[in-house]
């Protein structure tokens, strides 16, 4: 299992990075392998597509969300990279919860329309002094990821043929592809996962 925390930061050791160490430790201490890169619009994050939560990171300056990762949503190609992913979102800010719940989550969850929200959280800048308020968004965000898995695997069932397929696949995709095929079967109400399934989500994948 892989993570990826992108974040933006006008600073360095500041709120911001605490929190994105605190949440990969936590998550790699749970299993995860976990990388982090920080934002910039321009940047090509076709790389995302290798990871299976991807968590989101800013701060607010002036009531906008820090522009590089704003500016990978809607005028680079994060938002492209990021289908199917599942995806916990945080910003840091000194506004009171509700209020920055409605005005700056959001200017991110409007591009992240079609993706699984695990989990999102509001810090205040005196996060550093209650590292538990870290922590606990990482269990929310682990338990819904966990809960989504099972969910769908409960909901279609591998034919003895398709499971034969999978495991033609190299290991290290197994699980990209099992997800992959398990939430096309949910979106499309299919009940069990055949290799005529799967050639109609690679069909309609283009081939990917």
């Amino acid at each position: 299992m892989k993570a990826l925390i992108l974040y933006d930061s006008r600073t360095s050791s500041g709120s911001t990075d605490v929190i994105i160490d605190t949440i990969g430790r936590s998550l790699a201490e749970s299993g995860f392998y976990v990388e982090k890169a920080r934002c910039k619009a321009t940047a090509d994050y076709s790389f995302v597509r290798e990871f299976d939560i991807v968590i989101l990171g800013a701060p607010v300056y002036y009531f906008i969300v820090s522009t590089q990762l704003f500016g990978s949503l809607a005028y680079g190609n994060l938002k492209k990279n990021l289908r199917r992913k599942k995806i916990a979102l945080f910003l840091t800010c000194g506004s009171p919860e509700p209020v920055a719940t409605a005005l700056y989550l959001p200017q991110l969850k409007v591009h992240l329309i079609r993706n699984k929200i695990l989990a999102e959280k509001i810090f205040p800048p005196n996060v550093l002094s209650n590292v538990e308020l870290i922590e606990t968004f990482v269990e929310e965000i682990l338990h819904e990821y966990n809960r989504a898995k099972k969910s769908r695997v409960l909901s279609a069932k591998w034919t003895e043929e398709s499971q034969e397929w999978l495991q033609t696949i190299p290991g290290f995709l197994q699980d990209k592809f099992r997800d992959m095929a398990e939430e096309y079967a949910e979106k499309k109400g299919y009940q069990e996962i055949t290799l005529e399934m799967l050639e109609d989500a690679r069909d309609e994948m283009g081939g990917q």
